[in-house]
């Protein structure tokens, strides 16, 4: 079978991250990376020996002052890929996105971009098959792909009536706290519900799911809180096999000294995953709790790594190369180590 040609625009957090993930798959090839800059992280690229390319011929100009070596621009990318995974800045996507229309390419974008910029919001485990064959498509944001991962697996044991959650997020990505972080300080997020409760219900409307947030001065991972009304009665065990039913949720135990996202991140550094990335949701095992017909739970969510294998998945099914959702995750997890059950 011949491999899907895949260009991923923009090298950032989330770009460089799917650039490595395409490079794992065996029915993908990874054409080229394009992006502005020309310091450290673009380097990087040339390192690995990505194909690189400038946004345009004035960023190629600057590439080449700065003696990165590259094959052309964003439109030449176009003309060799099947698909574009655009991964730029919030809002830059949409303006990137009439480029690949001219040229006929199917494209995806990242949770910063408006529902309406695609139509369609993906999360491989609820809505794979709708996604088959369509031109785009949008991967929903770290917090809004673990809303919708969990609150799928409660739905499919037919646990679920109404969840409601708060979101403690992390400032800044790590890279940038020097420059966008906050200290010594909690910021509310003005707007009850925030926007992550309607943007989960972009990918499956029946959910009935409100979120509240606040921005606090760390940038490791994302805690959430969620409080569900069950549709009857149930254990620990019940709600513990339902979230296992999920190949991309994971479970962790105090008792195991993971008490803090701290030290969650240090265990995934010690499992050797690239750049310490958890790609699943980890739900702290001895905390949850049932109360009659309500469930309590928390966990963590890796901002920068949770939407890397639902972007992979994005991709089969838009191209159509796997018409399967089981088979597509089945491929992703077993290439980036994800794991089912418990992390040790």
């Amino acid at each position: 079978m011949e491999k899907i040609k895949v260009g991923v625009n923009g090298f950032g957090v989330i770009g460089k991250r799917v650039a490595d993930a395409v490079q794992l798959q065996d029915d993908m090839d990874l054409v080229g990376i394009c992006d502005v800059v020309t310091d450290w992280r673009i380097k990087i690229a040339v390192r690995k020996e990505y194909p690189v390319y400038a946004f345009d011929s004035n960023f190629q100009q600057q590439m080449i002052d700065n003696k990165i070596e590259i094959k052309g621009t964003l439109a030449d990318l176009i003309k060799v890929s099947d698909i574009i995974v655009d991964c730029t800045p919030k809002k830059i996507a949409a303006q990137n996105i009439e480029l690949y229309k001219k040229a006929g390419l199917k494209f995806i974008v990242q949770g910063g971009e408006k529902h309406e910029t695609t139509g369609h919001s993906f999360s491989a485990e609820n809505n794979y098959l709708t996604a088959l064959g369509l031109n785009s498509t949008r991967v929903v944001s770290c917090n809004t792909t673990s809303i919708v991962r969990t609150l799928t697996a409660l739905k499919k044991a037919g646990l679920l009536i109404k969840a409601r959650g708060t979101l403690l997020r992390r400032a800044s990505d790590p890279w940038e706290s020097h420059i966008n972080g906050i200290i010594n300080t909690l910021v509310p997020e003005k707007d009850i519900p925030s926007h992550q409760g309607p943007d989960a219900q972009t990918v499956d409307p029946e959910l009935d799911v409100l979120t509240v947030a606040v921005k606090v001065p760390e940038t490791l991972s994302h805690l959430h809180y969620w409080n569900v009304q069950l549709a009857k009665k149930a254990t620990n065990e019940e709600v513990l096999e339902a979230f296992g039913t999920s190949g991309r949720i994971a479970f962790i135990n105090y008792s195991d000294g993971l008490t803090a996202n701290n030290t969650v991140k240090e265990l995934m550094l010690a499992l050797n995953r690239p750049y310490g990335d958890m790609y699943e949701v980890a739900i702290w095992q001895d905390m949850l709790k049932v109360v009659n017909d309500e469930l309590f739970y928390a966990y963590l969510v890796d901002n920068q790594a949770i939407v890397v294998p639902e972007t992979i998945d994005a991709i089969r099914a838009l191209t159509g190369i796997e018409k399967s959702a089981e088979n597509s995750m089945r491929k992703t997890n077993e290439s980036l180590g994800i794991k089912q059950g418990r992390f040790i």
